[in-house]
């Protein structure tokens, strides 16, 4: 019964999509708002559809309804409820559910946010981002479809992924990333509509600059929180390792922070709208082209799903957005004509299309290095390699170029600079930069690339909070405010160049913590008897023997190792190894001594009870804490940046003007943000 109920509201959904589809494109295209009543009665039908579908496979997965496929193939009666519900995310038809769950939400939210503005773009953009529910609509329904009847119905399941029930990250990593991703379908949707219409106003910009910063904020949660899942789960001594499925995640990533910085010349010089536009559009193709990769079964990655019959679905789908985007951009290019030009090299608007140029620079030898085996085996029949040499060497450059113009970017004026002012605003900057750089040199630290880093780091850390007080400051002098209500008053008055400035602070703190970890970590390994020591970076390690115990899911192996800090500090650590019922191979689980300075970090790697042994690796990571204790920076920049503005009625009200037409008529406040 659950399987037939959840089959006919994903058949639900799917009829929904496409009839919201064609009625939203169709109606859009004539430039009548006559079918939007019935495209948004589409919308909330395909909401409630996949809504109820994915509610009706947890209840299945709690009840352990094991007549339905995919609960036969995920679900255990040994699992732990909060493991068996986020089970619905751990495999291949599950996912792409889960999929069709968050893409309802964003639609619905969508929807309902802009039920009253914009009404001459909403049935395009809506039909566009139903049109993308048809597909995933029918992946559900057909090659992904988790709904199949079991015959004979199997007393009890497998259980999910033992490398999926080893760490509570696994709750909320999938959704945030799948949130980042799901989410650039409304920019997409958007961005299509302004071509379709052959408009792309301020008033339209807004909703689109505002919902990519809402994926892009998922998306850079979700990324950060899969290097730490991999850090604290998978005991390799490490975070990133350029696999294919984190290469998937990281693009996007790169193209969206590409056209939130474009839309600010957009909005104040009147340029770069086709570049804008192509930047929108790329970023949702290639969260698609992220999903194939991961769900194709073509990489052999721990990120990955196995092998499943979607591949060549995704292929197609692939093939006729890539057919739209740029028909679209060769058709309506010619619309997206310049106002502005650019008049000096040394104006922000300067360094934010070379900004632009880096991050599409480093998009581009990413999706070639991921690419290129799969290519180099399809032509050649030869499975070649890409590892971390070459990512490293071709975007390390690439991340301190970007590091760079964060600090020069918001110095620089719009339009032509004063020479003299310029020079005297990178004065202190420039000094505290070598100062940093000097210091770090003298107190041992070696590296081109590192020193660099850390020197980028506080030339940009300076001019950032400088800009952050600025406008306090005055405030304070000129009005004889207390800070608190100066910094509150100020960060309202700009939120958006507020927001921006604290999250440029968490891209800083982000690339020192991996600079730091990745170019002064120390490792060793070694085989321990009871009572014997080994030493690492001023770690003392003694070896205590085993524990072991059990767990609803699983029953375990520990190793007691006392370890001794630099700073005399005694700490016991435990790192394990972990066995589940239906897993051949043990699952280990690092334990890892943080501090703010540096990470203890130490699996165990073998063990024997009769010889009294156990093997370790070991490393000490500095820094690197430092990479996920940026997330309060990111989430509370993003959202001081999308808290809306107050506007009159009857400006919000206005139309948009149509491209290459005279000022905009929406946001003006909010102009010159960085």
């Amino acid at each position: 019964m659950n399987g037939a109920i959840g089959n006919a509201l994903v058949l639900g959904g799917l009829a929904f999509a496409a009839f919201g589809a064609v009625v939203g494109l169709v109606t859009g295209m004539r430039r009548t708002e006559a079918g939007f009543p019935w495209v948004m009665r589409a919308v909330w039908g395909f909401c409630a559809c996949m809504v109820g579908a994915n509610a009706m496979m947890v209840y299945a997965l709690v009840t352990h309804d094991f007549s339905v496929k995919y609960v036969a193939q995920v679900g255990s009666r040994a699992t732990p409820l909060v493991y068996t519900v986020v089970s619905l995310w751990s495999a291949l038809e599950g996912s792409i559910l889960f999929w069709g769950f968050i893409m309802a939400v964003y639609v619905g939210a969508f929807a309902w946010l802009h039920r009253r503005e914009h009404a001459r773009y909403m049935s395009l953009a809506l039909g566009t981002m139903l049109a993308v529910g048809v597909f995933f609509a029918f992946l559900i329904a057909g090659p992904a479809n988790p709904w199949g009847a079991m015959s004979p119905v199997p007393a009890d399941g497998p259980g999910p992924n033992a490398l999926l029930q080893n760490h509570v990250l696994m709750i909320i990593h999938p959704p945030m990333l799948y949130s980042g991703y799901v989410g650039m379908t409304v920019p997409f949707g958007v961005a299509v509509a302004g071509l379709l219409r052959g408009e792309i106003g301020e008033a339209w910009m807004a909703p689109l600059r505002r919902w990519t910063m809402v994926a892009w904020l998922f998306l850079s949660v979700g990324i950060i929180l899969g290097s730490w899942w991999a850090y604290a789960v998978l005991g390799w001594g490490g975070y990133w390792a350029w696999d294919p499925v984190e290469n998937a995640s990281f693009l996007p990533w790169l193209t969206a922070t590409a056209f939130m910085h474009s839309t600010m010349v957009q909005e104040r010089k009147r340029m770069l709208k086709l570049w804008t536009l192509s930047l929108a559009l790329a970023s949702f193709v290639l969260t698609i082209l992220g999903t194939f990769m991961t769900r194709s079964g073509i990489f052999n990655s721990v990120h990955s799903f196995t092998q499943s019959d979607i591949g060549p679905t995704f292929l197609v789908f692939i093939a006729v957005l890539l057919v739209v985007c740029i028909g679209l951009l060769a058709a309506r290019g010619h619309l997206l004509i310049p106002e502005g030009r650019l008049t000096s090299l040394a104006s922000r608007e300067a360094s934010i299309l070379v900004n632009n140029l880096v991050f599409v620079a480093i998009t581009f030898t990413v999706l070639l290095g991921t690419l290129y085996p799969l290519v180099s085996e399809a032509v050649r029949g030869i499975r070649v390699s890409v590892g971390e040499p070459y990512f490293n060497k071709m975007a390390v450059p690439g991340g301190i170029a970007v590091l760079f113009l964060m600090g020069v970017g918001p110095v620089l004026p719009w339009g032509t600079p004063d020479k003299a002012t310029l020079r005297q605003q990178f004065i202190i900057p420039t000094m505290v930069g070598l100062v940093v750089t000097g210091a770090c040199f003298a107190v041992g630290l070696r590296g081109v690339y590192p020193l660099l880093t850390f020197g980028l780091a506080g030339f940009v850390t300076v001019i950032t909070l400088r800009e952050l007080a600025l406008p306090v400051t005055v405030r304070m002098r000129e009005r004889k405010e207390g800070i608190g209500t100066a910094l509150v008053t100020a960060a309202s008055k700009a939120r958006r160049r507020f927001g921006g400035y604290v999250v440029h602070l968490g891209i800083v703190v982000i690339i020192v913590a991996v600079a730091a970890s990745s170019s002064y970590v120390e490792h060793t390994s070694g085989t321990l008897r009871l009572g014997q020591t080994m030493n690492l970076g001023g770690y003392q390690m003694k070896y205590l023997g085993l524990s072991s115990g059990e767990e609803p899911h699983r029953t375990f192996v520990a190793a007691r190792v006392e370890v001794t800090a630099p700073n005399g500090s005694v700490t016991e650590l435990r790192p394990r190894m972990n066995y589940y019922e239906r897993s051949t191979d043990p699952i280990g689980t690092p334990a890892v001594r943080e501090s703010v300075k540096e990470d203890f970090y130490m699996s165990l790697m073998a063990f024997s009870e009769q010889a009294g042994t156990a093997s370790f690796n070991v490393w000490v990571f500095p820094l690197v804490g430092w990479i996920w204790y940026s997330i309060p920076l990111l989430l509370v920049g993003t959202l001081i940046s999308l808290w809306p503005q107050r506007r009159s009625a009857a400006v919000a009200a206005r139309p948009a003007p149509a491209v290459g037409a005279g000022p905009p008529v929406a946001g003006d406040a909010e102009r010159g943000a960085a």
